[in-house]
């Protein structure tokens, strides 16, 4: 296999992410006597600034980590919950059958800041103003803009000049969409983060003091009052084609503080695999690959139908048990033990036959039955005016003008002393809510997951978190720090991510011939994001997949859709090599914008 990229080494530390400027940022940290932890968050911050298309402050991140000092793995759950004021009868007074993908209406407790204030504050080495400063810089001097995010201002800056008059301020120059590679300044947000920095340091000088100072800025402080006047101001335009004002309020963002869980584990050979609970749609991996454990993968040769086949029925199953079960487990009851036991799998294995299921079959995991609302199926919305087809998707990017579905960041780091961190940011992106006045960012749409019905595991509910899509992978072997891994992608992403797992595990691929080999996977469950559509018994491959193998799938039933090659997920890795003790890290070429930096 020829290599786009080549798997890097070290023995200093390593940094994976979505936008190569950030992976530098992290490296910098580790320069600076930082952890990985330190990198990690002093990426992300970077993250909210070049890549605001997919990601902000006002968005939402769960992060997994491996402490080496405690020798442990923990999550940091840094997803908001929706306001206090959200009930099912609120909306539908509003008139409306399902949360709306954009507006104010979905925005959720804006969890991404406060995750990465708790992850540096507990487990880094750096000052907050070390960290941050990077962010503050690019924000302030500029960054080339990214072509996808020039194509999406540009797409919706009628709506910026017209409706959402603050995000023409932010995203737009004197009126004009900014050309892709432009430098791309954005003030506001540098001032926000100025400000939150200065009264971190106005308060103390005690380390730990300052990170939990910005924290109370951001959430108790300047910050939230900004959000507070906004969502409490006059009403927005948002998919629903009306204008509502929001939910959210101040007291919302006070009452709030970044949870700390234990994550969903599955033993794998000599491996332990950790995710994220099912308030993400972190277990659909688990489930994935305790039924493929059942099947010998590397005698169906890799990329062969058998392989795609099985891997893709096996999704399938995951994926309509994460829709039937899946919730914030603070209010429901999920079956969580049970959807990832040996046993459980073997009769869901048995439903994987050699044709392709036009099904959607969610289990009965111990005699639980579980139901799936009915979803929106409607034809798509015409696309004139085109910003107005955008609104109606609570994806971030462009519909139809893309081949990327539901993207969004990550960032992975490791250190010499064995720490491993990986995160994948989201929320809070330029396309789906106008931005703050004076703050330089948007809020999060992540309310649109959640169900106008009643009696669902994800059904709305005051002060509880939405089920979301995002999901990190943390793998330890034999009780050591191994491999940290995410990917862009939405419902996607554990598949994609998988796919790289058994790559690597199954076919012995080394880790960056894992990243960029053949990807691909089903949308047959429906979309997480409204209006949650659905295409049963799809498979979408790249396009170095042979032939012979796109006629031996549609033969077995699947409904075929080949895409341009590196087109599906954007992996980022970095792990230890146990033998040699050294650093590794690895980035795709999809999207050619990931990089890994190692030394």
């Amino acid at each position: 296999m020829v290599l786009f990229r080549p798997e890097l080494r070290g023995i200093h530390g390593a940094v994976a992410s979505t936008h190569w400027l950030a992976s530098a940022a992290g490296m910098a940290m580790l320069d600076r006597g930082g952890n990985a932890f330190d990198a990690a968050a002093s990426a992300a911050f970077v993250l909210q600034v070049v890549e605001p298309h997919l990601n902000g402050p006002g968005g939402d991140v769960p992060i997994l980590l491996f402490d080496a000092a405690r020798g442990d793995v923990k999550v940091i759950c840094g997803q908001g919950p929706m306001p206090r004021a959200a009930t099912i009868p609120r909306f539908r007074d509003l008139g409306l059958n399902r949360i709306p993908g954009s507006g104010l209406l979905p925005a959720c407790v804006p969890g991404a800041f406060g995750a990465w204030t708790s992850l540096l504050r507990d487990h880094g080495r750096l000052r907050l103003a070390d960290v941050i400063e990077p962010a503050i810089r690019y924000a302030a001097d500029g960054y080339p803009l990214l072509p996808n995010a020039a194509r999406t201002i540009a797409t919706l800056a009628p709506l910026f000049r017209t409706e959402w008059a603050e995000s023409g301020r932010v995203y737009l120059d004197r009126g004009v969409a900014p050309a892709a590679g432009a430098r791309m300044r954005n003030p506001l947000l540098a001032a926000t983060f100025q400000r939150i920095l200065a009264e971190a340091e106005a308060a103390t000088g005690d380390r730990d003091g300052q990170i939990q100072a910005a924290e109370d800025a951001f959430y108790r402080g300047f910050v939230a009052e900004a959000i507070d006047a906004f969502m409490s101001g006059g009403p927005v335009l948002d998919a629903t084609g009306e204008r509502h004002g929001g939910l959210l309020t101040g007291d919302d963002l006070a009452r709030w503080h970044a949870g700390v869980e234990s994550p969903v584990v599955l033993p794998h050979g000599d491996f332990v695999v950790h995710k994220p609970g099912p308030w993400s749609q972190g277990p659909v991996f688990l489930q994935q690959l305790a039924m493929l454990s059942g099947f010998d993968l590397p005698s169906m040769g890799w990329g062969s139908s058998a392989h795609l086949h099985t891997v893709v029925e096996s999704a399938k199953l995951a994926l309509a048990d994460r829709d039937a079960f899946y919730g914030d487990p603070a209010f429901v009851k999920v079956p969580l033990d049970q959807l990832i036991d040996p046993g459980y799998a073997a009769r869901r294995r048995r439903l994987i036959g050699p044709d392709a299921s036009a099904l959607l079959r969610p289990g009965d995991p111990d005699g639980v039955v579980g139901w799936i609302p009915d979803s929106d199926e409607a034809a798509p919305p015409e696309p004139e005016p085109v910003w107005r087809a955008q609104l109606d998707s609570g994806l971030p990017t462009l519909v139809r003008l893309t081949q990327a579905r539901g993207d969004t960041c990550c960032v992975s780091a490791v250190d010499r002393a064995g720490n491993l961190v990986v995160a994948t940011p989201s929320g809070g992106w330029l396309k789906s809510s106008p931005a703050v006045p004076g703050l330089g960012f948007p809020l999060g749409t992540r309310g649109q997951m959640a169900w106008l019905v009643e009696g669902h595991p994800n059904s709305l509910a005051p002060g509880k978190r939405p089920r979301t899509t995002l999901s990190p992978t943390l793998v330890l072997r034999q009780g050591e720090p191994y491999l940290a891994f995410g990917t862009p992608g939405g419902d996607q992403q554990d598949q994609w991510t998988l796919n790289f797992l058994v790559a690597h595990l199954e076919f012995g691929l080394g880790v960056q011939e894992a990243v960029e080999a053949l990807s691909f996977h089903t949308d047959h469950a429906p979309s997480s994001f409204v209006p949650r559509r659905s295409r049963p018994r799809s498979l979408v491959v790249e396009r170095s997949v042979a032939p012979t193998t796109v006629a031996e799938l549609s033969a077995r039933g699947h409904d075929v859709e080949v895409v341009a090659e590196h087109s599906l997920g954007k992996i980022c890795a970095t792990g230890l090599d146990q033998e040699t003790g050294m650093v590794l890290a690895a980035a795709s070429p999809r999207g050619e914008q990931a990089y890994a930096v190692a030394r």
